[in-house]
């Protein structure tokens, strides 16, 4: 009996091994030297313009079966609830509510009328319906189906080759694509770990500055190949500097990597435990991070003078912050925090754009902890995205820190194509403060107040 076994079990040993050596050569030779390198083969956007043709085809097969079968593809989307009339001051508002309930002359109105309350109710009826915050911490509708059930919830079986084309991209994604990503993704840490450390053991110099550069370059690089992302980077020549503070809207955690594949930056963030910790760890010995104490969060004096100490250091590398503080859904960019906007430093903006139709970049950390989400994406089919890097700015004479923060938070929404909102993206876990409401009160009571002066001097 044990003669029987041996043949096959050493036949078996020798397939196993056929396909692991396989396995690492291929992702040896298309992924990790290219990525040492910062070449690519093109086999990416290949991909991409394959996947394009496939999702084309399926959503127009989907919409003639749906509407055959009188089938709603999409959840409806609130902007449909409400007809938004455009935007005008609350005292025009008001004076329209007065003209059109009234027969009486506006100047001979009382100071106030029982029909203002409309327009508060009106106002707070279109907040509940369709305000703009809550929707910018879900994930988009796609126009079109990409084959992932997670972005059409209405999706039924509509045809056999239809249901078949959708399994065959499950058992790809799962299957193969998961898989290899996740062999990349612990490649890249393993090696950023394991690098950095080593490099930390050598003097400060231009020698140690170097190989931190490219091996930063090459881990993040490993990293991004384990999303399949899919990046197109404009205007290299306004990258950020020494010196100097990069600004980029916020989608996701995997933002970090999207710009450090082309660049290096020094990262500011909060010390954590666990693998996190480590990576941290080795990271700062190999170049200058900055790394706050649990406590030292909230200092927010101590970590304006970390960071003005860094920038005046011309040989450091130029921090990358997310003024937002929150992720949002790839759609709008919300209210910048005017701490990294007060320090009296170069700022280069930077907007990212994500292309939906591969997979949806955004966190929604409320909905899905870190390793769920990180499994999202490497379950997606690639993750596509372009970064626009915007000319340097500089605080202007007479502006203010939130001034400044406005201002660049408006070149990023504008050159990204995003919504440019005013709303703290804070909200996403608070309540709203009682600020925004007292600023609506006095504006009505400057109205009437107006109104009343104004019939004084008549």
């Amino acid at each position: 009996m044990e003669l029987f076994f041996n043949p096959f079990d050493n036949l078996l040993c020798i397939l196993l091994g056929i396909s692991f050596t396989v396995w690492f050569t291929l992702l040896l030779v298309f992924i990790i030297v290219p990525a040492i390198f910062g070449v690519s083969f093109g086999i990416r956007r290949l991909y991409m313009k394959t996947l394009l043709k496939i999702f084309e085809w399926a959503t127009l097969r989907l919409e003639r079966g749906a509407k055959e079968k009188n089938h709603h593809l999409y959840k409806p989307y609130s902007n449909a609830i409400i007809a938004r009339e455009p935007t005008t001051s609350l005292e025009e508002e008001i004076k329209e509510i007065r003209r059109s309930g009234s027969n009486k002359d506006l100047d001979s109105a009382s100071e106030f009328e029982m029909s203002d309350i409309f327009y508060f109710a009106r106002r707070g009826v279109e907040s509940i319906m369709d305000d703009e915050v809550t929707k910018r911490f879900s994930a988009e509708e796609l126009e079109s189906w990409n084959l992932l059930t997670r972005s059409n919830y209405n999706f039924h079986y509509i045809s056999l080759r239809l249901t078949v084309l959708w399994g065959l991209g499950l058992l790809i994604r799962y299957g193969i694509l998961l898989p290899l990503r996740v062999t990349l993704a612990f490649t890249g840490v393993g090696l950023l770990v394991f690098l950095t450390s080593l490099i930390g053991l050598l003097p400060n110099g231009r020698m140690k500055s170097f190989l931190s550069e490219k091996v930063h370059l090459m881990c993040y690089r490993i990293c991004v190949r384990a999303l399949t992302a899919i990046i197109t980077y404009h205007d290299s020549e306004n990258k950020p500097k020494n010196g100097g503070i990069c600004v980029a809207n916020h989608t996701s955690p995997i933002d970090v990597i999207i710009l450090a594949s082309d660049g290096c930056y020094a990262m500011v963030g909060q010390i954590h435990g666990g693998l996190m910790g480590v990576i941290q760890r080795s990271m700062v010995k190999a170049c200058p991070h900055v790394w706050f104490e649990r406590s030292e969060v909230k200092d927010r004096h101590l970590v304006a003078k970390r960071l003005s100490d860094h920038i005046q250091d011309k040989t450091k590398l130029p921090i990358l912050i997310f003024p937002e503080g929150t992720c949002i859904n790839n759609t709008s960019v919300m209210m910048f925090k005017k701490g990294s906007f007060d320090i009296g430093a170069t700022v280069y903006p930077v907007a990212i754009k994500y292309d939906p139709r591969f997979g949806d970049a955004f966190w929604n950390s409320s909905k899905f902890g870190m390793v769920n989400y990180l499994l999202r994406m490497m379950s997606s089919w690639a993750i596509v995205c372009s970064v626009w890097y915007l000319p340097p700015m500089s605080r202007e004479e007479g502006e203010d820190a939130v001034q400044f923060a406005n201002r660049v938070k408006a070149a990023i929404a504008r050159k990204g194509g995003l919504v440019d909102l005013l709303w703290d993206g804070g909200l996403k876990r608070e309540k709203v403060k009682d600020t925004f409401k007292e600023e609506q009160q006095k504006l009505y009571s400057k109205m009437l107040v107006g109104t009343q002066e104004d019939r004084s001097r008549s």
